[in-house]
Formats: structure tokens, C-alpha cells, sequence
């Protein structure tokens, strides 16, 4: 059985190397019938390949996936054979090591699709396989093709607008999962994981190989690799600590039920039903006076060790500034009305 299969059309620069790719069908463990149907038509021969195809091989491969009822793929072919763009057919044998911006492409796509999780797919090495590109209303540019491009289109009476320089494109460019509503669209990257029922608010951000298990609402920054559970709440501005920005192995999570405070911060993972007070930012090594039901010091811990706790409040002392926690059994109840109808 096959990994991944995926049928892109794509944007390559000047010396034809890919800049990007747009997967409209990807496809995670594809029917053996069509890998062999791929073999057929294009001489693949196993292995983990990105294929430049032409547009008599698309046909070819509409029929041949017409013939054993891969509908939606066939037509897919057929529609992308009249592409003024370059197609790639990109086929995974395994989930290796990325070798090409293609197949960088298709994990994405797998993850904001849904089809798999954040910490599912080997992304190692994937950003060296990443062109960093003017992403315009016209589509991806190369950087040192940029100038130029910016000149012609003054020229032309036009205007070529640059949205961002970035490795990473906006998720909505390429995917648009169901039932979400992301207010600003930029602030949510290709590779995200966005459960349906989430809010995404202006000043949210999720980033690659991140996201939300379902309905939730997010006012503050998801970091890559972290994953927020079910009915929480990330408050305006606050944080999650990734592996990116300082978090080192440690996997940062946050449970069902949780409320991260306008901005506060968390670098442990969380538990089902935690509170992080409003402006307080807890880290690994932060120390934390525990206490009891009637609010006497138990003993002094490090944060890491109250890591995936649950029925925690993290809050700090307003006379002495100590950061305390204390056990609680009140969850946090998410606004069914705001997220109902996304």
C-alpha cells in the first residue's frame, strides 16, 4: 500500500525548479488500482517521486483512472491536461524524508485536509526544500525574479501586490476546511490542522504542523507542533511555546476545556480543564508555589512537573508576584452559538 498520491498544478521560476504546488484531490493511502495505473501511464517505478508531466500523459491518465472508477481523479486529470501552469504527479511510496518541493507540498496539503494530524507525517528537512517567495495577487514569485516582474506589470498599467515573503503560503490559498470561520486568512499557514468548529479571530495564528481538535476559539498564537483541544479558549495575544521557538523536545499540548488568559503563555503542555490567569506567562522552569483548598503553601514545584495535569489555575500572587496553582473542577464552556453555524 502506497503513502500519499497526489495530482498538482504548480509554479516554477525561470530555471524551472518548483516554487509551489496546489493539490486539489491529495489523496493518503491511495487504492493499489490507481499506483498502477500510474505505473502504467507514466513509468513509475516505485520509490517516492515528484513526475513533470505533459498534457497527452494526463490524458492517457484520465483513462486509465476512468477505467477502474477513480472518478474524481480522472476528471481531475482531464481538467488539469488543458493547465497553462506545469502539472506534477506526485507519488509516495512511504512517509520518507521529503527530497522535493513537491512532495513538501503534498504533506501539507494532507494535514490541512485532515487527513492527517500534526505529528503524523515526517516533515524533517522540509524547510531547505522550501523556497522562500513574494506571494502576490498573482501568485507565487521568485524572489530574484521579483524586480523584474513588479517592472512588467507597472508597464502594463497594473499593480503586482506582495502579500508576504515567506517559505509558507496562506492554508486558504490551497485548502479551506469545513466548517471554520478564520478571520483574517493570512494568519493561518498551509499545513495547519483546523478542526471544524474553530474560530479563528483576527489576531489568531496557527502555524504549519499545528492546530485545533474541533470547536474552539483562537485569539492567540498556536506555534508548530502544538495542538489545542476541544472547547478551549486562547485568549487575545497569548502564547504557545513550539519546538521552534524554544521548547526544545518537549511537545507542547493544550487539553479539552482550557482558558489561556489575554496575553499569557504557556511552555508545558496542559491538561483537560486548566486556567492560565490573564498575562502570565509559565514556562518549564518557572517555579510554582502549590496550595491547598484553603490557599496554604504546600511546597514550591518547577512547572515542568505539573505538565498534562488537569483541574489546574495557574495565577500570580497580585502582593507577593509568586506564581501559584491551585486545583479546580470548573470547565471552561465555549459560546455554542458562535460556533454552530461555521
Amino acid at each position: 500500500m502506497s503513502f500519499a498520491f497526489g495530482i498538482g498544478i504548480g509554479t516554477q521560476n525561470n530555471k524551472g525548479e518548483w516554487l509551489e504546488v496546489f493539490y486539489q484531490l491529495p489523496v493518503i493511502t491511495p487504492d493499489n488500482g490507481l499506483i498502477e495505473v500510474a505505473r502504467n501511464v507514466l513509468g513509475y517505478q516505485g520509490g517516492n517521486q515528484a513526475i513533470a508531466v505533459k498534457p497527452e500523459q494526463l490524458k492517457s491518465l484520465a483513462d486509465g483512472l476512468r477505467q477502474i472508477g477513480q472518478m474524481e481523479q480522472s476528471t481531475l486529470a482531464a481538467k488539469a491536461a488543458d493547465s497553462k501552469r506545469p502539472v506534477v504527479v506526485t507519488l509516495l511510496d512511504t512517509d520518507d524524508t521529503a527530497s522535493s518541493t513537491p512532495e513538501v507540498y503534498l504533506k501539507l496539503h494532507l494535514i490541512s485536509s485532515r487527513q492527517a494530524r500534526p505529528h503524523e507525517l515526517k516533515l524533517d528537512g522540509i524547510f531547505g526544500l522550501l523556497p522562500n517567495l513574494a506571494w502576490t495577487n498573482e501568485g507565487a514569485v521568485d524572489l530574484n525574479e521579483l524586480p523584474d516582474r513588479q517592472l512588467k506589470a507597472r508597464i502594463e498599467g497594473r499593480t503586482l501586490e506582495v502579500k508576504s515573503v515567506d517559505k509558507f503560503p496562506q492554508m486558504t490559498d490551497y485548502v479551506v476546511p469545513k466548517g471554520v470561520r478564520i478571520a483574517d486568512t493570512a494568519r493561518v499557514r498551509l499545513g495547519a490542522y483546523v478542526g471544524e468548529g474553530t474560530t479563528v479571530m483576527h489576531e489568531g495564528f496557527i502555524n504549519f504542523n499545528a492546530g485545533t481538535e474541533g470547536k474552539s476559539m483562537i485569539e492567540g498564537r498556536i506555534s508548530a507542533g502544538v495542538m489545542i483541544g476541544e472547547g478551549s479558549d486562547l485568549g487575545g495575544g497569548c502564547s504557545t511555546m513550539g519546538t521552534l521557538s524554544g521548547g526544545g523536545n518537549i511537545i507542547i499540548s493544550v487539553g479539552e476545556n482550557c482558558l489561556i488568559g489575554a496575553n499569557a503563555g504557556i511552555g508545558i503542555p496542559l491538561g483537560d480543564r486548566c486556567k492560565v490567569e490573564a498575562g502570565l506567562y509559565i514556562t518549564a522552569g518557572t517555579k510554582v508555589a502549590l496550595l491547598d483548598e484553603n490557599n496554604e503553601l504546600v511546597e514550591v514545584v518547577k512547572a515542568r512537573d505539573l505538565a498534562s495535569k488537569t483541574d489546574l489555575l495557574f495565577r500570580r500572587n497580585s502582593q507577593t508576584g509568586a506564581v501559584e496553582c491551585k486545583s479546580h473542577k470548573t470547565a471552561i464552556e465555549l459560546n455554542e452559538e458562535l460556533h454552530a453555524n461555521n
